[in-house]
């Protein structure tokens, strides 16, 4: 992938479905909007001289719910880097083969929770159950055994028999329990739980029965979880699509042959279920709470960011809650879904009394647009139009006309077909043959998809979390940190301000689909465009004055997103090995953008693509500049501090830099065996040697493993004992994660401004350190003293399941983690942490592959290892040598383990 194509997919969030506004899409459709420009004038704009130069110089995550047998029984969030429209693809087209439209239905579930939040200081609420007390009950006979099979019924998904309960047995023999008492249970307890399929629909052919046998797999892929969950159907929904309800059944029970591990792990297992029933996560959803979210999410950026709406928007924004609830609901649930069209003859919902009624509702206050046979196809995409039919309607449309092309089988060829037979006019009568088949759909408008876009980007504050987290919290899936929102500035001060950073989100996002289509015209003139405002803006500085905005809403400027798509515009030019456009885009970039932690990579690009172009002494004044820039750090620095020591040799440099013996030092340590990094070479059997593929070995034990595996098998063997983990720096994020959980979420102006924040908005500023100094050095004092061990079993007591930026619960056991810091030490521990609170975001990655420890003497003594691992074509990065060099002047043990494959000759 190119670099900063990832960040910048993570940025534009949930793809906007309305088409660019006018303005915008008339000046990307410009031949060049950023016209090939004498030397003198990129120079004006960028503010180089050149004479001076010379000597001072590659699909949200949306998350969804399928069903809530889905969930598991514990707090886990579950992280997809994809992009929104990536993954929704993939979904829609399994979807389709069901049943187009009608079997999406599970997503719109993703709304389903009462949470409150709203200004300053206010707290998450669950209003608890709503549809009254949780069944659960402790079993007292034995559960009905599901050995018969009904003829001719299988599950509509994987076409296996379904289990049904002999028809001369009874349900389950159940006497009610209390929920306290069920923690308490012995080892043959059988807990009795009552939830609902949702979103689920039944095969046509497949008669769903009361009291049916029904098996759930969990988790096929987890070794420890093999067994299914059982239960059975408790009644029949009142529609054909209605939420299922059934009855699951749970047992704790006890092997001979289990360890004491696992029964810790189990019974940790057996009471996250029992809290998770208590708790009434398992409640039949209710068709209210959508709405309830939806409407909350309003009002509270209609209350925090009313001044960036105008009177119109404020006035159509308000008439939602005067719509009916049908309309409310109707209108929720086609927004959350991918769309943007959809048959109104399939829309299907039991809380929704008059669906005709609340469409033409909606119609009239303008959120829904509507269209039919009757009316002008040309005045909407047909592509979005023929989207809602399936692969067979298209076949039967392309069978009607008068030349056969049915050749085509896959959906895209269909579409394409169909495109190009609509364009060229061939056939007069193919609009209103889609039509027909179409018959009447409805779409979210786009005054009401740009509104609500805005709206949920403010109150949010980032493309990756949507409604779904409501229903996150609501479920005990994702629960979040308790701290104070104490806002005393607005993101956006001005309308003008938050318009220009829609206008810079909607080029983003332009430009990541140019990219996907390979549209490569298109991408210049992304980049074009990019460039030519981030020129016309005024020069960002670090602004410390009590007057000026926090730093760190620099993010949601327009200036920070071109800036973002002209770091991609970098890569794509690379690429192509275009040194002069890149060089004129970093150029631009460093003299517009005077404080950002990007500034090292800009610098270094800049440096290496001088280089390429054949001129050194520019290149070694660039690295020269970046070597003693302040927002230069990190690998970054080192890199450039490297290409200087290359690039200064007599007589282009006689004065010698005063880091030279540093960045020397190191390479000396890395290589050589007499001094603190030491290169250890163990041997394995590759099975492959491609270039660019991942090496694959033959361990110790004889089984199959990577590089990294490989070398924990030796060192817990002949290489000395060692217990081990490979976490690269993951560990290390979880370990600061919980021992400055007070620092991260203390009471801080601005840093919090929403109720749905895993960290604070300065983490990875300087300003987080800075404005929680004395807080930071009072915990860091503690754990320099030796109580790291005691503050972190107190935090993880405290917060466990709690989503942090950093922490991996499920990854990292507690016993693990005090033995390494028992292993560490509090004083290296404390240094290293103040490393990480000054700078995270420049040292978050790049640390060591593995982390050894091993305990030397009874009384508790331990000692610990840091290892990065190579393969046979493996180097280390400038951001590895960088970690190596600090760790060692921290006092950690540090070492390259370097895999070599075994001599041909033996």
């Amino acid at each position: 992938m190119l670099t900063g194509r990832e960040s910048l997919v993570r940025l534009i969030g949930r793809r906007r479905r309305s088409p660019l506004p006018a303005s915008l899409a008339a000046v990307l459709s410009t031949s060049s909007l950023f016209p090939s420009a004498s030397t003198a004038q990129i120079d004006s704009c960028v503010g180089i001289n050149y004479a001076d130069t010379c000597l001072t110089r590659g699909t949200k995550r949306k998350l969804t719910q399928s069903t809530l047998l889905n969930f598991r029984f514990s707090k886990k969030v579950s992280t997809e880097p994809t992009s929104n429209n990536l993954t929704n693809e993939v979904e829609t087209k399994r979807m389709k083969q069901i049943d187009e439209d009608l079997s999406r239905n599970q997503a719109f579930f993703s709304l389903d929770s009462d949470i409150g939040s709203s200004k300053a200081g206010a707290t998450i609420s669950s209003p608890g159950c709503l549809n009254g007390s949780l069944g659960t009950s402790k079993m007292i006979s034995t559960y009905v055994p599901s050995n018969t099979v009904l003829p001719n019924v299988k599950d509509a998904v994987s076409n296996v028999p379904v289990e049904h309960c002999s028809s001369n047995m009874h349900p389950t023999v159940a006497t009610s329990c209390s929920i306290d008492a069920c923690a308490d249970m012995d080892s043959s307890t059988i807990v009795a739980v009552d939830t609902v399929i949702v979103g689920r629909r039944f095969h046509e052919n497949i008669e769903l029965r009361e009291d049916a046998g029904v098996t759930f797999l969990r988790d096929p892929k987890n070794a420890k979880d093999s067994d299914a969950i059982k239960g059975y159907v408790v009644s029949l929904p009142e529609q054909q699509l209605g939420n299922v309800p059934i009855q699951i059944t749970v047992q704790k029970c006890k092997t001979d042959n289990q360890r004491n591990d696992d029964l810790k792990y189990w019974q940790s297992l057996w009471e996250k279920f029992i809290s998770t029933v208590k708790s009434g996560n398992f409640q039949r959803p209710s068709s209210a709470r959508y709405q309830t979210n939806f409407n909350l999410m309003i009002a509270d950026v209609m209350a925090n960011h009313t001044h960036v709406f105008s009177d119109i928007e404020k006035s159509f924004l308000a008439s939602f809650k005067s719509l009916s609830d049908d309309a409310q609901w109707l209108f929720v649930r086609i927004y959350t879904r991918k769309g943007p069209w959809f048959r109104k003859s399939t829309i299907s919902y039991r809380e929704i009394s008059d669906l005709e009624h609340a469409a033409m509702e909606l119609k009239l206050a303008g959120y829904i647009d509507i269209f039919s046979c009757t009316v002008d196809p040309s005045e909407y995409d047909m592509k979005e139009i023929l989207d809602v039919l399936s692969v067979p309607e298209m076949k039967e449309i392309l069978k009607e006309l008068p030349k056969d092309n049915t050749s085509c089988t896959r959906r895209h060829e269909l579409v394409c077909t169909l495109l190009s037979l609509y364009h060229n006019g061939t056939c007069a009568s193919l609009a209103k043959r889609i039509l027909k088949w179409t018959g009447t759909c409805i779409r979210i408008s786009k005054t009401a998809d740009e509104l609500l876009w805005r709206i949920q980007r403010l109150f949010f504050l980032n493309g990756d979390q949507d409604l779904s987290s409501f229903l996150l919290v609501e479920f005990g899936i994702v629960k979040f940190p308790d701290y104070a929102c104490s806002i005393s500035h607005r993101i956006f001060q001005e309308r003008s301000d938050l318009l220009e950073y829609e206008e810079a989100i909607r080029v983003a996002q332009m430009m990541d689909e140019s990219l996907d289509d390979n549209n490569m015209d298109l991408v210049k003139r992304c980049i074009d465009l990019s460039e030519n405002r981030l020129c016309t803006m005024p020069k960002q500085e670090n602004a410390t004055s009590p007057e000026h905005l926090p730093s760190f809403f620099s993010r949601f400027s327009a200036s920070w997103v071109y800036s973002k798509i002209l770091t991609l515009g970098v890569s794509v030019y690379e690429r192509d090995r275009r040194y002069e456009d890149a060089i004129r885009i970093l150029k631009t970039l460093l003299s517009k953008i005077a404080c950002d932690r990007r500034r090292g990579y800009w610098t270094l690009r800049l440096s290496v693509d001088l280089e390429h172009m054949g001129r050194p002494n520019e290149s070694l004044s660039i690295a020269e500049g970046g070597a003693i820039d302040p927002w230069v750090r990190a690998g970054s620095k080192f890199a450039l501090q490297r290409r200087v020591l290359r690039l200064s040799k007599p007589p282009r440099r006689w004065k010698v830099p005063s880091y030279a013996d540093y960045v020397r030092r190191n390479i000396k340590e890395v290589y050589i065996t007499l001094i603190a990094v030491i290169l250890v070479n163990i041997e394995g059997r590759p099975l492959n040697c491609e270039t660019g593929t991942k090496n694959v070995f033959y361990g110790y034990d004889g089984e199959l493993c990577g590089v990294e595996q490989l070398a924990l098998q030796y060192y817990a063997g002949e290489g000395g004992g060692w217990q081990g983990s490979h976490s690269e720096g993951g560990i290390w994020m979880t370990i600061f994660g919980l021992l400055m959980w007070d620092v991260m979420f203390s009471d801080i102006q601005d840093v919090f401004q929403s109720k749905f924040q895993i960290a604070p908005l300065d983490l990875e500023t300087d300003d987080f350190y800075k404005s929680r100094k004395d807080l930071a050095e009072s915990q860091l004092k503690k754990i320099q003293d030796g109580m790291a061990e005691e503050m972190l079993i107190s935090s993880w007591e405290l917060h466990q399941g709690t989503s942090c930026q950093g922490v991996n619960w499920d990854r990292h056991s507690l016993t693990d983690l005090r033995a390494v810091i028992a292993c560490i030490g509090g004083h290296r521990l404390a240094l290293l942490l103040r490393h990480l609170a000054i700078d995270y975001r420049s040292w978050s990655s790049g640390m060591p592959d593995l982390l050894l420890w091993r305990f030397v003497d009874e009384r508790g003594g331990g000692e610990a290892k840091l290892v990065e691992v190579k393969g046979p074509r493996d180097q280390l990065s400038e951001q590895q040598r960088a970690w190596i060099l600090v760790l060692m002047d921290f006092g950690f043990d540090v070492e390259v383990c370097k895999v070599s494959p075994v001599a041909r000759q033996r």
